[in-house]
């Protein structure tokens, strides 16, 4: 038998000795640049201390003193869509990333499933030789796929990362969050009596990530992608960090905004001659307020100043382990949010930013009897709209609007090995899809045509790495934008903007002005260049140029897949995807698991019966028999001194309601009745088995 030899492959003879080995080639990227990305949540323009905040940041503020900040870039409106464009490089509409994933229906650009035709930067790289390791937030994977049972292919480790920590949905409690370690959900590693805080936890763990992977294969890059859930609700945080705030916005959001907008001036954060809008009359005059009103708004700034600031001093230690491992000369850092300031809050705050989503309203007398749990254990808090309109200075308007407020984001980039100009400020008009090719650039990657078999769709995003070097690189003149209705596009240094309004939010709803009917909407236009805040209309001006502009605006939603448009959350009901496998009319849960996701348990909205089999001591004993969620939201089914004891807890409004008998000791099996067209509970009769 003569030996012979494959295509691309080894010789094989009839012994080892008569053949040649052969190793099919595999990328290895030695000295290539090191990438992390940080991405907040819900921080607005000027939120940051590098672009006109008092709120202290000094990490930040480094990183922006060694590179570069962007004042013209710009992300979706809202959490789930800006992340996928961000990962992607495509527009979100063109990628299922419409609107939240919580809502998945069946139309193509709101589908929440990112196609196999738009692969993300991290399998990319991945493919290319980097590790890949995500921490944080998800909030990519459809609500009806979050469960122990899946389907994971839109869970991190099927999008390409190698690692993942953190939590998949849009918000958690930092406190006891549901946590999950790449497909697995698992417990915190302690309590918060124990000083636990999630942000310092995905901060230990993107360190442990970049540690171990650097004492195995030091030569190999990585790419990290830390998105903490600061400083999206519940502003939660330290005690100590919020009291280091206290008294420090008592004069209220008017005159913080002032500041914030004088410094952004002196700083050219923003360019001369910018103009700051008024405060819109939906919005209370601080001075017309009482003092404890003023007392209770200030302290829920407080906490959320404390937040951001706590985050920062997490994200230095990050940024001090790189330079420990010196890694930092050689690794790209981008740093932004995924939209402008959240104004969710409505008018007074919320004690549950749950009830935003529920549409249950907040009231002032019981935010200012809770002022004290504000930012601890027992809150879910976010603060009033105020302070999301002064948060997002100089723009109108805030998260899930495209007016400036809610797409006008920041951004720092520092490069690897530098920049000629520390510190610098870039005016370019640059979009959350721009990071993925910039990444790529800057890795000497090129994107792929096909990824396993399937050919990429076009990249919608266009390389930022020109401006590093060249302030006055261009790198993109056109961009639609589309959020809940709202919409808007930027041409050619134009942008028009329409007034819609969704009817989906009560506040805002019953209190904006604007149209609530696609057909009646008004555009508005400006000429960014010279009007930086978007505040002179020049509609009637250029009548021509709006039309253009709208033509343009119904043509890339075509392109896009934004069709058909959805203003409010009751036409998505109507078309939500429906799960893949339907919880049962009866689930039987087996003890010894992690604990459920809330998507696989039956709600209580539509009325349910619960029953535990249980061992009675004498005298009836204490006790958890089952639980779903905690204090903010969720019910539980305890033995308390004997007696069976049903708790709900609706957006922090408790009931509690307990049987009159005492259990008697032995194998029982007990449960309750949940009826909510009633609002009673029933417990079932208690049997002996």
């Amino acid at each position: 038998m003569s030996s012979h030899q494959r295509t691309d492959g080894p010789v094989i003879g009839r012994t080892i000795s008569e053949s040649t080995p052969w190793h099919p080639p595999r990328p290895r990227p030695a000295g290539a640049p090191n990438v992390v990305v940080v991405l907040l949540d819900d921080v607005g323009f000027a939120q940051l201390g590098p672009f006109g905040s008092d709120i202290a940041t000094p990490t930040l503020d480094a990183l922006a003193a060694d590179g570069l900040r962007y004042n013209r870039f710009h992300a979706t409106a809202i959490c789930s869509p800006s992340r996928a464009a961000l990962l992607t490089g495509r527009n979100h509409h063109a990628v299922g990333m419409g609107f939240l994933v919580d809502l998945p229906t069946g139309f193509p650009g709101y589908s929440a499933r990112i196609p196999r035709s738009a692969a993300t930067v991290a399998r990319v790289l991945r493919d290319e030789g980097w590790s890949t390791m995500a921490v944080g937030k998800w909030h990519l994977t459809p609500r009806n796929d979050r469960s122990a049972a899946g389907p994971f292919d839109t869970w991190p480790l099927a999008m390409g990362f190698e690692r993942y920590y953190g939590f998949l949905h849009g918000d958690a409690n930092h406190w006891t969050p549901s946590l999950v370690r790449d497909n697995t959900p698992v417990e915190p590693p302690k309590g918060p009596e124990e000083g636990y805080h999630l942000t310092a936890d995905l901060a230990d763990e993107a360190l442990r990530m970049v540690r171990d992977q650097k004492n195995a294969a030091p030569e190999k890059p990585f790419f990290l992608y830390f998105a903490p859930g600061t400083a999206h609700a519940p502003h939660q945080v330290p005690r100590e960090w919020s009291q280091q705030y206290a008294g420090h916005f008592d004069d209220g959001w008017e005159r913080s905004r002032d500041r914030a907008f004088a410094r952004q001036l002196a700083d050219g954060v923003v360019p001369e001659g910018t103009e700051l809008p008024e405060r819109p009359p939906w919005i209370a005059a601080w001075d017309s307020l009482p003092p404890e009103h003023r007392r209770l708004f200030a302290r829920f700034q407080e906490v959320f100043a404390g937040f951001l600031s706590h985050f920062d001093a997490q994200l230095g230690r990050l940024m001090a382990g790189l330079d420990e491992m010196g890694l930092s000369d050689n690794t790209l850092i981008m740093v932004t949010s995924d939209n402008g300031a959240s104004a969710e809050g409505g008018e007074v705050g919320s004690l549950n930013e749950h009830r935003f989503g529920f549409g249950v309203p907040d009231v002032l007398e019981d935010n200012l009897a809770a002022i004290e749990d504000l930012g601890g254990f027992r809150a879910y808090n976010h603060y009033p709209w105020g302070w999301a309109w002064a948060g997002n200075a100089p723009f109108k308007l805030w998260k899930r609007y495209t007016w400036l407020g809610g797409t006008r984001v920041p951004l720092i980039i520092r490069p690897p090995g530098g920049v000629a100009d520390p510190g610098g400020i870039r005016s370019q008009i640059s979009h959350v899809v721009d990071v993925f090719p910039t990444i790529l650039d800057v890795c000497g990657v090129q994107p792929p045509e096909a990824v396993d078999g399937v050919s990429q769709q076009r990249i919608d995003g266009v390389s930022m790495r020109s401006t590093f070097s060249d302030p006055h690189a261009e790198v993109r003149s056109t961009q639609y934008f589309e959020m809940m209705g709202s919409r808007s596009i930027i041409h050619n240094g134009w942008k028009a903007t329409t007034d819609h309004v969704s009817e989906g939010v009560p506040d805002e709803a019953r209190l904006l002005p604007g149209s609530r009917d696609f057909g009646e909407d008004t555009w508005a236009l400006f000429r960014l260049e010279d009007d930086f805040a978007e505040c002179r209309d020049l509609a009637r001006q250029h009548a021509d140029v709006v039309a253009d502009l709208e033509r343009r605006w119904w043509d890339e939603a075509e392109r896009n897949d934004v069709l058909p448009l959805q203003d409010g959350l009751q036409g998505r009901a109507l078309a939500l995807e429906p799960p893949l496998w339907p919880i049962p009319p009866v689930l039987e849960v087996y003890p010894g698991a992690f604990p459920l996701a809330d998507e696989a348990v039956p709600s209580l909205a539509a009325g349910a019966m619960l029953e535990v089999e249980l061992e009675v001591p004498s005298g009836g004993g204490s006790g958890t028999l089952a639980a779903m969620g905690d204090w903010s939201n969720g019910w539980a089914l305890v033995v308390l001194d004997g007696h069976l004891t049903f708790l709900l807890n609706l957006t922090s409004t408790p009931f509690t309601v307990q049987a009159k008998t005492v259990l008697e000791p032995g194998v029982r099996t007990v449960g309750f009745r949940f009826d909510p067209t009633r609002g009673d509970v029933e417990f079932s009769p208690v049997t002996a088995r």
